[in-house]
């Protein structure tokens, strides 16, 4: 199969890489003549772990390719995937189709018949339908279908995801349409990895649906996490307790300061948003938008309390500042709201993360960046862990301890005990529901 990848952000190069290694013939298309320059030349614009190896391979076996020619990239394909942005609108909430729409007019202009035009963005109920109304309009001769295609990578093992997926989600309204899709999955299929089919709207709910699911699971701990610290009960116990129960499972119930990202900040604000418009007002997501938000603050009255009420003159060391481990995402990272705090309260901030420099300068300006966090420690009045990077799991915390000016904790994502800190010499330790 021929397939035109248009979007070379997170999931569309993703996702263009893992089908070319299916032995797919893909092109994959963006307007950003510099992106494309990088792409050609071997070099991957994102932190994903063994993305460079694998788009290498499948580019030096011939199936896999980069242009800024839409009409090129789709002459022929079977298949063309919408995977453009779609950001949360300002003012109101709603996903912001703008890109979705613009590229579907544009395909509409030099695509052949028999295409199935794709949607992998996250998007609205509803928008597939309008993509075939944007397509017909623009160009009313055109024999073509659609079909829904929901992403459900984590960033960090999106390869693994897309590779041994817990299912493939395919919305789609034609036979044809079904056909193309079952081609394109079919290595899939072979391994008996599940291939849900259904209608449009289902399918673009189902991606709404789940990420908002997670995201209430998220919160739902956090919000356990400080019941615990009031009633003298380990969230950590807590969690393990009820996630072995199988109704529950035991993911995505770890306390910390709260969930951020390319996906569950604006997905559940769209579903809010989706809600309201049909007169369903989803009021447990409401809630848990709600609550992810306080959950921040909170974090940063912890670091308050941890500097004697004040952060103004103190030295402040900050281990990661990604939204999760394994990521260079900062998108609606817990340390966008933590780290200007400190910073605006007088701290003298030092950070530290393996892949967060490259977007972290300009949205975390006064900071000082360090390659190590024992350089980030020395002489510093607090160490706060905000994201769990392996290379934080196993410091020296005596070494660190003894090179600080006053040896506090703060261990937003728990990888240490009190027990832990106290042996290693730290005079004061907080956590997150413990």
């Amino acid at each position: 199969m021929k397939i035109a990848m248009i979007g070379t952000g997170y999931v569309g190069l993703v996702s263009g890489v893992c089908f070319s290694d299916f032995g797919h013939e893909v092109v994959c298309v963006d307007k950003n003549p510099a992106k494309i320059e990088m792409l050609e030349r071997g070099e991957v614009p994102i932190y994903e772990p063994g993305l460079d190896e694998l788009m290498a391979r499948n580019v030096a076996a011939g199936r896999l390719s980069f242009t800024g020619d839409l009409s090129q990239a789709v002459e022929g394909a079977d298949a063309v995937f919408i995977a453009v942005g779609t950001p949360t609108r300002r003012g109101d909430g709603h996903a912001d189709l703008t890109y979705v729409f613009a590229a579907a007019e544009e395909i509409a202009g030099c695509v052949g018949d028999g295409t199935v035009i794709v949607t992998k963005s996250t998007v609205p109920v509803g928008t597939n339908r309008k993509v075939a109304e944007v397509v017909a309009k623009a160009n009313p001769s055109l024999e073509f279908d659609v079909a829904s295609n929901p992403e459900f990578l984590r960033e960090g093992a999106a390869i693994d995801d897309f590779m041994r997926p817990d299912r493939v989600v395919v919305g789609v309204s034609s036979e044809r349409a079904r056909e193309v899709m079952g081609e394109i999955y079919r290595p899939l299929f072979l391994r008996d990895f599940p291939i849900v089919y259904t209608d449009l709207e289902s399918a673009e709910m189902i991606k709404y649906a789940a990420n908002a699911f997670l995201a209430t699971k998220i919160t739902f701990i956090n919000e356990i996490a400080a019941l615990c610290e009031r009633t003298g009960a380990d969230v950590k116990s807590v969690s393990k307790g009820i996630g072995l129960d199988g109704r529950i499972g035991n993911k995505f119930l770890h306390a910390g300061p709260g969930y951020g990202g390319s996906c569950f900040p604006k997905d559940t604000s769209a579903l809010a948003r989706i809600g309201q418009e049909y007169a369903a007002p989803q009021q447990i997501v409401e809630t848990v938008i709600k609550v992810n938000d306080e959950i921040k603050r909170r974090m940063l009255e912890k670091l308050r309390d941890i500097c004697d009420g004040s952060f103004n003159g103190k030295r402040m060391a900050i281990l990661g500042v990604t939204f999760k481990p394994n990521t260079d995402d900062m998108r609606d990272a817990p340390a966008l709201t933590i780290v200007p705090a400190l910073v605006g309260g007088g701290a003298k901030v030092r950070v530290v993360d393996p892949q967060g420099k490259r977007e972290g300068e300009s949205l975390l300006p006064g900071v000082e960046w360090v390659e190590d966090p024992y350089d980030a420690a020395a002489d510093a009045d607090a160490l706060v862990i905000l994201t769990e990077w392996n290379e934080f799991r196993a410091l020296d915390l005596g070494r660190i301890a003894s090179n600080m000016a006053h040896a506090r904790l703060a261990d937003l994502r728990n990888i240490y005990s009190a027990e832990d800190a106290k042996t290693a010499g730290f005079e004061e330790y907080v956590a997150v529901g413990r």
